[in-house]
């Protein structure tokens, strides 16, 4: 029999989100199903919810999920009733292709299940996401969550943080790196946290002053104002990797220069053109690259997750009530939160 479940959804574009009543599948023999404690707010909530990009109304967001654990099926091991888990963007994917077979399920040749506003490869029901009492996941895309981890705060490490971390692994960050990142939101957060948690020396962009104390206290040995020409030229050929995480339309060209010899600027907030068009002789004549990166794979998530549980890495939250959602949203558009909401599910009840 299906699961009748209580959520908050978006009936249609930009309309405010309100209670609704939903079915989930029956749980199969590898199913986990999670009694959900917290949901982040992501950008990407907000992006579905306006329909910006394609929406499958009505709409449950929600995919930085942290749980406890009601049941499993028979064929499940490493889970029993009790554990603390996570489910992050994905819930499946075609687990045959060569990225699945690489544990990038992510980029998935077939594509991959999201935790919302997707179809269930197997009975093609909607996905419906966090915003919920309770959801159903295959075993494969669950994830352990490490003892003694700030549950909360641990949320936005299901898509904040492994949207830093899979750029920082693949571009092999280590002690001695030189790292900078662009943005202090949500990711950019996350991004000076992990970059310094694995020995890096990190550096923030910013376009604003004043920021200096935040940045500090969250992982950044330096500071450069984005805007002051002196600072930026002081900066020219220092880092090996930069992770870009601004979400809107901004001039990357701004910071080629600031990257070494055969150094890269990988993008992980903005989706479309770049605007202006992007130079690429600093590019040629220095080996310079531009890149793109997406969520991480379900194995390197464990190792995030595993990684901030051993150093005491999490998300600095502010916790909201799910009636406070359209409120959130309405500030986090104006980046009025520190760094990342998170959704105290227990309020739902008062729905």
């Amino acid at each position: 029999m299906t699961m009748k479940v209580l959520g908050y959804a978006a009936q249609t574009a930009k309309s405010p989100l309100a209670p609704y009543n939903f079915e989930r599948r029956e749980p199969r023999s590898d199913d986990v199903v999670i009694e959900i404690l917290y949901c982040g707010v992501c950008h990407s909530d907000l992006h579905h919810v306006n329909e910006d990009w394609t929406t499958n109304y009505p709409v449950v967001p929600g995919h930085e999920i942290i749980g406890r654990v009601l049941s499993v099926g028979k064929e499940v091991t490493r889970f029993k009733v009790g554990d603390h888990v996570g489910v992050g963007c994905m819930v499946d994917s075609c687990q045959h292709c060569n990225p699945c077979q690489a544990g990038l399920e992510q980029y998935c040749e077939e594509g991959n299940t999201l935790t919302y506003n997707s179809f269930d490869r197997h009975d093609h029901m909607p996905t419906y996401g966090g915003y919920s009492e309770k959801i159903v996941v295959s075993d494969k895309f669950v994830l352990k969550v490490p003892e003694g981890i700030d549950l909360a705060g641990a949320a936005p490490l299901l898509c904040a943080g492994i949207t830093t971390w899979s750029p920082l692994r693949h571009w092999q960050v280590k002690k001695g790196s030189r790292v900078a990142v662009v943005g202090l939101g949500g990711l950019g957060h996350m991004a000076l946290k992990l970059a310094k948690g694995l020995g890096a020396n990190v550096t923030l962009f910013t376009r604003s002053p004043g920021k200096e104390e935040d940045a500090k206290r969250l992982g950044a040995d330096n500071i450069v104002i984005s805007t002051d020409e002196t600072q930026m030229a002081a900066a020219n050929g220092q880092f090996d990797l930069i992770i870009d995480t601004v979400p809107y339309v901004h001039d990357i060209n701004l910071y080629i220069p600031t990257l070494s010899l055969s150094g890269t600027i990988v993008l992980v907030g903005f989706l479309g053109d770049i605007q202006p068009t992007l130079n690429t002789a600093p590019l040629v004549m220095g080996r310079k690259a531009v890149a793109g990166s997406v969520i991480g794979g379900i194995a390197e998530t464990q190792e995030m997750l595993d990684f901030c549980g051993k150093h005491g890495i999490t998300a600095d939250i502010e916790l909201i009530t799910m009636q406070d959602i359209d409120k959130a949203f309405k500030r986090m558009l104006k980046s009025d939160v520190k760094y990342r909401f998170v959704i105290d599910m227990a309020s739902l009840k008062n729905s």
